[in-house]
Parts: structure tokens; C-alpha cells; sequence
């Protein structure tokens, strides 16, 4: 990679850090932005079937064990190609998906945002759980499985499966009215980030043991 790439690569976690807190303290001091959310979300808002069905993508009980399943074909593949270290991509990724709630629980207690008016009275709407939930689970099981496809056309299908996936969620989750917009991008901004740094993890274990891809092994169809 060249050294300019490096440099903006090590540079947008923090960039989207910021914007994550800086949504966060519009949240928390009903700033000038939260109008602007709600405009938006008037506009976005239809309850029905369907967008209930995309934001279902988000939920843990099927995020996860795509992930789930994608961590265990990876470390197999990792395995018997005789990779050293061959389970550290996957029990990273997995590790990446448990430290989602550790950092969402406690911003939804703190901002302890209302929700919008198509769902019953409460509060911890932001950010959204389940766009994180999707776009780490979605994210991180493509980064698993891009060094085992040779294929072009292979690898192109699965981000694009990847990041319809992760729309799919957003859209169903503001057009059903469970999240403000402004909830889903902190999510957006929160887990993109935590996938750079997953992905600097993986460079830099790539790089102590010259010879191994990210998941340790050769790809092949």
C-alpha cells in the first residue's frame, strides 16, 4: 500500500470517532441537528411489512451466526493449508462482535435518546444496535472469506452482498420508524471503524508472518 494510502487509512477511525462523539453530544444537548434528524425521519418514516423484514437482518440471532459461520469456515480453510496462528483472523472477528454492545449499551444508557413516534414510549435508541450489529457481523464475515476467493467477480459479489446487506438493515430500521437517521449513521460511523482497526490487526499480523494471507492460507475457487 502506498505510503499516502497508509496515512489515510490509519487516519479515518479517528476521523469517524469524531463524528461518532460529536452525534453523540448533538444527542445529548438536543443540539441543532436533532431538528434536522426529525425533518428527515418525517419524511422516511412508512411502517410496513417489508422494511420490518430488512431491519430482522440486523437482529443478533442472524447477524451473528453468519459471522458465526463464516469465523469457522475461515479458521478450517486457515487450518488445512497448515497456516500458523490459523484461528487468530476469525477469533479476532468474533472478539470484534463481542466488544459491539460493550460499547453501544452504555452510549444508549447515556444519551438515553427517546424514540421516534411509530414505536411505543422509550428510550436507548442511539446509536442503533442493530445497524452495528450488522454492519460488524456483515463486514467482518466478508474480510473472513475475500483471501478464499480467486475469483473477481467471486469477491466482487460478496461485498456487494455485504453492504446491500448492511443498507438493507439501515433503510428497514429508519423507513419502519425504529431509529432516527441520526442513530443509524453513529452506527455506521462507529463500526466502520472498529473494521479498520480490525483490518489494521489482520495487516499487521500478515506482515510478522510473511507468506500467510489474512486468513493464513492460499485462496482458491
Amino acid at each position: 500500500m502506498p505510503p499516502l494510502s497508509v496515512a489515510r487509512a490509519l487516519a479515518l477511525p479517528p476521523v469517524l470517532v469524531a463524528v461518532f462523539l460529536l452525534l453523540t453530544w448533538q444527542v445529548m444537548t438536543d443540539g441543532w441537528l436533532i431538528a434536522l434528524d426529525e425533518r428527515l425521519s418525517r419524511g422516511l418514516i412508512h411502517p410496513d411489512r417489508f422494511s420490518e423484514l430488512l431491519s430482522d437482518l440486523g437482529n443478533v440471532q442472524v447477524a451473528v451466526p453468519v459471522l458465526a459461520l463464516a469465523a469457522g469456515w475461515a479458521a478450517w480453510r486457515a487450518r488445512a493449508a497448515g497456516a500458523a496462528r490459523w484461528w487468530f483472523p476469525a477469533l479476532g472477528a468474533l472478539a470484534l462482535m463481542a466488544l459491539v454492545p460493550l460499547i453501544v449499551v452504555p452510549v444508549k444508557v447515556l444519551t438515553d435518546r427517546p424514540g421516534t413516534p411509530a414505536v411505543p414510549p422509550a428510550t436507548g435508541y442511539f446509536p442503533s444496535g442493530h445497524t452495528a450489529t450488522a454492519l460488524v457481523a456483515y463486514g467482518a464475515a466478508a474480510l473472513l472469506l475475500l483471501p478464499w476467493l480467486r475469483r473477481a467477480t467471486a469477491r466482487r459479489a460478496l461485498v456487494l452482498c455485504c453492504a446491500v446487506a448492511v443498507a438493507g438493515v439501515s433503510y428497514g430500521l429508519m423507513r419502519r420508524g425504529y431509529h432516527w437517521p441520526l442513530d443509524v449513521v453513529a452506527s455506521w460511523c462507529l463500526g466502520t471503524a472498529l473494521l479498520l482497526c480490525y483490518v489494521r490487526v489482520l495487516d499487521r499480523y500478515t506482515r510478522a508472518k510473511p507468506g500467510h494471507g489474512i486468513s493464513g492460507g492460499s485462496p482458491d475457487g
